[in-house]
């Protein structure tokens, strides 16, 4: 009986780890499909998750968010909050936001894990207009 509860506890506490999405993520560029950047999701008091940019694989043109409308113009992009306010809603993480540095551009976001990848989807409107990334677990 011990053995059973035991295999339960665990096989549990690996499920609700697998739809986490907390750590660090390393981001490939559309374009060139190189790696880009790492960014670090993390969870706030409030409840909900913000990711911001911890290391640049890929030297920008510019270092700053030149093209950002709100708080962040003019920003450096290297510890720059791009996504703000996402809700663990089921499997996926939705209701919150996602800001593109080289655009300035700022779009809805749903994240949902799938293994050691992220799927990012950003969007304007109705989720079936956008463009979804993958991001890869760093260890």
């Amino acid at each position: 009986m011990k053995k059973l509860l035991l295999t339960f506890v665990l096989s549990l506490f690996g499920v609700m780890s697998f739809a986490q999405i907390e750590g660090k993520w390393k981001t490939v560029d559309d374009e060139t499909k190189q790696a880009k950047s790492i960014v670090e999701i993390y969870k706030k008091t409030d409840g909900k998750y913000y990711g911001k940019v911890t290391q640049l694989l890929i030297k920008p043109a510019n270092p700053n968010c030149v093209d950002c409308k709100d708080d962040r113009k003019n920003k450096p992009i290297l510890g720059m909050e791009i996504i703000r306010g996402l809700k663990k809603d089921g499997d996926e993480f939705t209701g919150g936001t996602i800001t593109d540095p080289k655009t300035g551009k700022t779009y809805k976001c749903t994240i949902k894990r799938s293994g050691d990848q992220l799927n990012v989807r950003g969007y304007i409107g109705l989720s079936l207009i956008g463009r979804t990334q993958t991001w890869s677990k760093v260890n």
